[in-house]
């Protein structure tokens, strides 16, 4: 199964550093992880340097996972031009358009 996450609470960051990143390293998810949106402040988990954004930069070059935080939240913050290598900044179009290439059958918000 195909899967993408879109992180838009508070507690993407304890999810991610405590659950999700962890099993992926280990290679037992249990999914085929796609892609991951972030929105607001959870678009400085991909700041260089943040822990959790350099360990999904790592898991995202060897699985071609989408790492991308919404273009607007990111400016905003002016991080544009900071994040983890691989990822990117976009928009629902972009977005809709990355995960229709590779083609998912669920979307997990958390």
């Amino acid at each position: 199964m195909k899967v993408a996450y879109i992180f838009s609470t508070n507690l993407a960051h304890f999810i991610l550093s405590n659950m999700i990143v962890p099993q992926l390293e280990k290679g037992m998810h249990g999914v085929d992880v796609v892609g991951m949106f972030f929105f607001v402040d959870n678009t400085f988990l991909l700041v260089r340097g943040n822990d959790v954004g350099e360990r999904l930069s790592n898991i995202a070059k060897k699985s071609g996972m989408l790492l991308m935080a919404c273009d607007r939240c990111a400016i905003e913050r002016r991080i544009d031009g900071d994040l983890v290598e691989g990822a990117m900044i976009g928009c629902f179009p972009d977005l809709y358009k990355a995960l229709g290439e590779v083609g998912i059958d669920q979307a997990i918000t958390l």
